[in-house]
């Protein structure tokens, strides 16, 4: 078996693949896509960090290749749908950046508090400005913290051995969980509104890009000081610039940044009053050489033995099996990451109910690709199949599985109810001539959807024209209609309708979705 590591990693990384019989190691860094293309169809194994794109183009011309691990937490640069379609299996080393990122987002704060970087410019230029650089203590302050998975977590455990008071936001982790942490669980709004410092540690997703935007900042106590060093575009740069100008903000502190190297035209280079790293989060050399160890060990493992761990595209089961369960194991995977996206509210307890041929299978690994599915749509971290059992009972979420004899329209059909404080959600699917997954069910509402790509999922009343509005005003924003797929519980009741469309939809269009006449709900989804 042959590796290529493409990026520069620790040496030991390069040395655990070199003494494992029966790989062979290259070590070739800063190729250009166009070389890597005509290289990748030698390697049976590619390792990566961040710099390399394993894309759709590069994966396809991979004929031989059996595995990517990337040496850090996320996947951003490896298309993992294009490598599950072609049998790739794609790892990372979850919970490898875990410390470095909540220690680089603590320094962050302390740095803010007491304006160092702003004094030692201040040196620099032969100036000594003890009174313009007077700073701002820890202790007794309060920390507000916009998610509290791994990194979060680890903040919080941190802010308070400082004695700082630490509230936060997160819809997806129960009160038991966050009592046992040592924090207080809060609205958003009240965490805007109370926190002397913010901190933000949510993934990016529809519901969070731009979430702390020009309303929110109107919300914040006056001389707050915010933090993110989860991912750009979370904070709207323009609406903090403005907030900074307006006194509302008194500083702050970022890791990342909506659009990566920062330009010289983002307002926020020029402003005093911000700190600014350039995405070093993870970037420790105990972090670096931990990610890239764990990542040969994985690697090795698997070409060598064919053990998969923290595979991102694939749970570990025996390949005989994974052949039969695969069909299922995407659709639930599918159905998991639709409730995801529709979610409101903190998760109490997820059934999962299998019905027909499917019930004669150890479904274990359907119900763990459920809980991927749901899990990586919410929270702040890269939910994976080794993870999502224990992620789920570490935030105190009751699993269910059960295996049903009632009788259905289908061979075989996956039901995922979701439990949150507000009711309950419902999707069904099932799989058409044994491999085509469809959502057959919406709560209450009967239909035959395709669930991939991008998604709009509509609630409104079952009036006459809706669909002619929608289908207008999408035409007018130049988005074209691929699939409709439409149900109602009754005529004149409610109906839902799912619109398959090429090209994302963009917020501003769902506001104007949402304001046309008898619509109830609109719901962005990307599978």
């Amino acid at each position: 078996m042959k590796v290529l590591i493409a990026d520069s990693m620790s040496s030991k990384a390069v040395e655990i693949l070199k003494e494992t019989p029966g790989i062979d190691v290259d070590v070739i860094t800063g190729l250009k896509p166009d070389e890597l293309k005509a290289k990748i169809k030698d390697y049976h194994g590619l390792v990566v960090r961040s710099a390399t794109k394993a894309t759709a183009e590069i994966i396809e011309a991979a004929e031989n290749l059996k595995v990517i691990g990337r040496a850090g937490t996320g996947v951003d640069n490896v298309d993992t749908v294009a490598a599950t379609k072609k049998g790739i299996v794609v790892m990372n080393t979850p919970g490898g950046n875990t410390i470095t990122t909540a220690e680089h987002a603590v320094s962050m704060m302390m740095a803010l508090a007491r304006k160092i970087p702003q004094a030692t410019a201040s040196m620099r230029r032969g100036e000594w400005e003890k009174k313009k650089y007077e700073g701002t203590e820890i202790t007794g302050k309060t920390l507000g913290i916009l998610g509290v998975g791994n990194i979060g977590g680890v903040v919080a455990s941190r802010a308070l051995g400082l004695r700082m008071t630490v509230i936060a936001y997160d819809p997806f982790i129960s009160e038991e969980a966050a009592d046992k942490m040592g924090i207080s669980l809060v609205t958003m709004d009240e965490l805007f509104k109370k926190s002397d410092f913010i901190s933000i540690h949510v993934p990016l997703t529809n519901e969070t890009k731009n979430v702390v935007n020009a309303e929110a900042f109107k919300k914040m106590k006056k001389g707050v000081k915010l933090i993110n060093c989860a991912r750009g575009g979370i904070v709207n740069e323009k609406d903090l610039a403005d907030a900074i100008k307006e006194k509302i903000v008194s500083g702050a502190a970022l890791d990342v940044f909506e659009k990566e190297p920062v330009t010289a035209d983002n307002p926020l280079l020029q402003m005093e009053e911000v700190i600014l790293t350039p995405h070093l989060g993870a970037s420790t050399f105990e972090a670096q050489e931990s990610v890239a160890i764990a990542i040969a060990h994985q690697i090795s493992d698997y070409l060598v033995n064919g053990t998969i761990r923290n595979a991102v595209n694939v749970p570990s089961i025996p390949s005989e099996l994974l052949i039969a369960l695969s069909p299922y194991i995407s659709l639930g995977e599918k159905l998991g990451s639709f409730q995801g996206q529709i979610l409101k509210g903190g998760i109490e307890e997820v059934t999962i109910e299998y019905s027909g041929d499917v019930v004669n299978y150890d479904v274990a690994p359907i119900t763990i690709a459920c809980l991927k599915g749901l899990l990586d749509q919410l929270l702040d971290m890269y939910v994976n199949f080794v993870n999502a059992p224990f992620v789920a009972k570490e935030r105190g979420i009751k699993v269910v599985e059960v295996k049903s004899s009632r009788a259905t329209d289908f061979a075989s059909s996956i039901t995922i109810k979701v439990k949150t404080k507000d009711g309950e959600n419902v999707v069904e699917g099932a799989l058409f001539g044994k491999k085509e997954p469809r959502i057959v069910r919406i709560d209450k509402f009967l239909l035959d959807a395709v669930p991939e790509g991008n998604l709009l999922l509509l609630q409104n009343e079952d009036k006459p024209g809706v669909i002619g509005n929608v289908g207008t005003l999408l035409a007018a924003n130049n988005v074209n209609v691929a699939r409709l797929h439409l149900g109602r519980s009754s005529e004149g009741g409610e109906a839902v309708s799912v619109w398959s469309v090429d090209t994302p939809v963009a917020k501003g269009l769902v506001e104007k979705i949402l304001k046309l006449p008898n619509m109830i709900a609109v719901n962005v989804i990307e599978l």
